[in-house]
């Protein structure tokens, strides 16, 4: 059993026991448990349940493993040739890596 689950703003494949690592979600501690309700799609051994916009009565739960994962670091490097113009500045993502507890629809 599976299901699609939209969880700030982006939409994630959610199956029990698999890691996820979504955008940071503020306010978050280690082993606390999250629920997420936007459920699009469930999908139970073969019988399809499509939401418009999201499934009734169906959610996704939860545990936070680590509240602050940073990604890759992604270097921006602007330069104009012949102007004497560089600039280099760098970005890295916040992220909150969840376990899947259980999907429930």
């Amino acid at each position: 059993m599976y299901a699609i689950v939209e969880i700030n703003g982006q939409q994630f494949k959610a199956e029990q026991g698999k890691k996820l690592f979504v955008h940071h979600i503020k306010d978050a501690q280690e082993g606390q448990t999250v629920e997420f309700n936007k459920v699009l799609l469930v999908d139970n051994e073969g019988s399809v349940q499509v939401g418009a916009p999201a499934v009734e009565g169906a959610k996704v739960v939860c545990e936070v493993v680590n509240p602050l994962v940073k990604g890759e670091k992604v270097i921006v490097f602007k330069m104009k040739r012949r102007k004497d113009y560089r600039k280099k500045s760098g970005h890295r993502a916040q992220f909150t890596e969840v376990l899947i507890k259980e999907v429930t629809a």
